[in-house]
């Protein structure tokens, strides 16, 4: 389903670490507060909402937990995933649950499919934050998404966020926001293609 002048655009953000607040999912929120500046309606999927089993195709069921993420994928118009770096990539936690994605492979737009996808790596240290975007890339491309052209690598060994959603750098501030807005900018272009106004 594409977006139409009646529905608003719905981005899901997703990602974060198992600790509540953590540097990561409050980079998720400012990224979120970007989009719902362009016009979004935002909701998000972070820490302990993540803790699925791992990733079976082949199983009969979905826990309560699994079938929510799948629902929120399913109906979102942009996704943008947030993980820690973790030795180099993104956590086993982001990573199983973008696994569950295979879920919409029967759908009418299966997987990513025609969506933005803005992505997020957030690490102490340059190597680890650079490389786990780029995996996130590679996973975002895998699923048919479109990675928005600004992503972000975030290093908390000189950036820090807090939980009233302050950055302590405004160009890391301005750039999650920029890709919140992007993911947005590309919702309002695929309903311009898939929904033309008329003339």
């Amino acid at each position: 389903m594409g977006v139409t002048a009646t529905r608003a655009i719905k981005v899901l953000g997703l990602g974060g670490s198992l600790r509540e607040g953590s540097q990561s999912e409050r980079a998720l929120r400012v990224a979120l507060a970007g989009a719902e500046e362009a016009g979004a309606i935002t909701t998000a999927v972070t820490g302990r909402q993540l803790v699925l089993p791992f990733y079976d195709a082949a199983a009969e069921e979905r826990t309560p937990e699994a079938v929510r993420l799948v629902e929120a994928v399913r109906e979102a118009d942009g996704v943008i995933i947030v993980s820690p770096g973790y030795h180099g990539g993104p956590t086993g936690l982001v990573k199983n649950a973008l696994d569950y994605v295979e879920d919409l492979r029967q759908d009418t737009r299966p997987y990513l499919h025609g969506r933005a996808v803005g992505l997020i790596a957030v690490a102490y240290g340059w190597q680890a934050a650079v490389t786990t975007l780029d995996q996130l890339r590679t996973v975002a491309h895998a699923l048919r998404g479109w990675p928005t052209p600004m992503g972000g690598a975030v290093n908390t060994a000189e950036v820090t966020f807090d939980a009233a959603g302050g950055v302590s750098e405004d160009k890391v501030a301005d750039q999650l926001r920029l890709i919140g807005r992007q993911v947005v900018e590309f919702a309002r272009a695929q309903a311009s293609v898939e929904f033309p106004a008329s003339r």
